[in-house]
């Protein structure tokens, strides 16, 4: 207790509390949630226990159906400013840790060549069918700061993925990537123990 007083003010504990209390109505399972949280379709979104976020994230759920669409895993944690959004189906893995202003969905507004559906750039962008394809992030994955998960990948488990990346094709487990588009540059050898170049 003697460390929470080292590391917040008592304004910030005051916050704290209130944001405490907040988590255990929205998501009962949650470990903290910082409001403002901008929360659509709640009944479609699963949260497991240990959930932690930011401030100003916000989680969206657009089901065709009344499957739930957006799975959260345990002990995941996301910063500031996240936003995921999910249609089709958007699973986070156990113990997953997501910095700042990351942004994760599996659609899009409008099919451009994908499964031979090709959307006229004349159609206004709000009025063009939604696509969508899953979106996969496995265990012990990090996701740096501004990077952007698009549909229709999978992050294999453990990866690192650095800051201001685009993953627009699926990672192996086990890598760190880098870039637009991300491309794995090294693999965790376990041999020895050792991040080796890819």
């Amino acid at each position: 207790m003697k460390g929470l007083f080292q590391r917040y003010s008592f304004l910030q504990l005051f916050k704290l509390a209130i944001n405490v209390i907040r988590t255990k109505v929205v998501f009962p399972k949650a470990r903290i949630i910082r409001f403002p949280l901008d929360l659509r379709g709640k009944k479609y979104i699963n949260v497991s226990e240990g959930f932690t976020t930011g401030v100003g994230c916000r989680l969206e759920g657009y089901p065709k159906g009344e499957n739930k669409v957006l799975h959260i895993g345990k002990n995941v944690q996301i910063n500031d400013y996240v936003h995921i959004s999910a249609m089709e189906n958007v699973t986070i893995g156990d113990n997953v840790l997501i910095a700042s202003k990351v942004f994760i969905s599996d659609l899009n507004h409008g099919s451009y060549g994908t499964d031979g559906i090709h959307d006229s750039p004349n159609t206004p962008p709000k009025e063009r069918e939604l696509y969508a394809k899953p979106v996969v992030i496995e265990d012990n994955v990090w996701l740096g700061e501004f990077v952007s998960v698009l549909s229709g990948v999978t992050i294999g488990k453990g990866t690192i993925v650095g800051a201001n990346a685009v993953v627009s094709k699926s990672l192996p487990p086990y890598v760190i990537a880098v870039g637009t588009p991300a491309k794995p540059i090294k693999r965790f050898n376990f041999e020895n123990e050792r991040w080796e170049r890819f």
